[in-house]
């Protein structure tokens, strides 16, 4: 019983002393937008996980892999609601290396349903090299990986805020204009300020969002914000694909353990009414 206390307590302090460090750092929390897959019953959006796919293939793809990603995975339930057609359409817009062939070589072919997005660079080494020395982490898992806002019980009761996170860089960089000097002293060459990033305020990456950036099939108006919203809420079903299959297993769980409940208090009841 001592050793699980200790333990506990152990855990409790590396959780506050993880808040602390990050916290430390000056990380602004992630802007507090709302999301339909968000509560016990929310579900994704199928036209806003569209749309965020065409942000990821026409922006986000040419720097960042998705390698845990089938393109299979588009046509699912609880995803972006493609056809097995639409699939075998979005797949083949994609170049993938396969082989060897006949003669021991590899060669290029369009993607099929039964890959996965295929990485933008052959390895980090070449990844670097395109961008400066940074290397843009793969997206699979990112509204996992990179938590919004800190602080264990704020997580407990709201999440980690991963797809806020997502949305608040984005939108979160800060014109060189408008820095103070002091900024601007400190800033490093070819690094961009947004208060948001998880890794310090200095980022690789130049706002890769840009008003009309993309066309939706659906009509909607392609602003900064719509697309990050449309991007983190995408991006946050890559990382969690049976969400709704889980939310819903767990409600018919929650069910049967109340009927559960209810059932062993009647027994308990009849037996004992006999005990005088």
């Amino acid at each position: 019983m001592n050793m699980l206390k200790t333990l506990a307590i152990a855990a409790a302090g590396l959780a506050l002393s993880f808040s602390a460090a990050q916290a430390a750092e000056g990380q602004m929390p992630a802007k507090g937008i709302s999301y339909s897959f968000e509560g016990p019953f929310g579900v994704f959006d199928e036209g806003q996980l569209q749309r965020g796919y065409k942000v990821y293939k026409e922006v986000c793809s040419a720097c960042h892999s998705m390698r845990y990603v089938y393109f299979r995975n588009l046509s699912q339930p609880g995803g972006p609601g493609f056809s097995e057609e639409q699939v075998k359409a979005l797949a083949a817009t994609f170049t993938v290396q396969d082989g060897p062939n006949e003669e021991g070589e590899m060669f290029e072919r369009p993607g099929l349903p039964s890959d996965h997005f295929p990485s933008p660079f052959p390895n980090e080494q070449a990844s670097r090299a395109a961008n400066n020395g940074a290397y843009p982490p793969d997206l699979s898992l990112i509204t996992k990986a990179r938590p919004g806002w800190y602080g264990t019980f704020n997580q407990l009761v709201n999440g980690i805020g991963g797809p806020q996170y997502v949305y608040s860089v984005l939108t979160g960089y800060t014109p060189d204009e408008e820095l103070s000097e002091e900024l601007l002293k400190e800033q490093p060459e070819g690094k961009h300020y947004n208060p948001y990033f998880a890794n310090g305020h200095w980022i690789g990456m130049p706002p890769p969002l840009t008003d009309d950036q993309v066309t939706y099939d659906d009509g909607t108006k392609a602003t900064v914000d719509q697309m990050a919203r449309d991007v983190s809420a995408f991006l946050a079903w890559t990382a969690e694909p049976k969400m709704e299959e889980r939310k819903r297993t767990g409600f018919m769980v929650m069910i049967y353990l109340g009927i559960l409940a209810l059932m062993l208090y009647l027994v308990k009841k009849r037996i004992w009414s006999k005990v005088h």
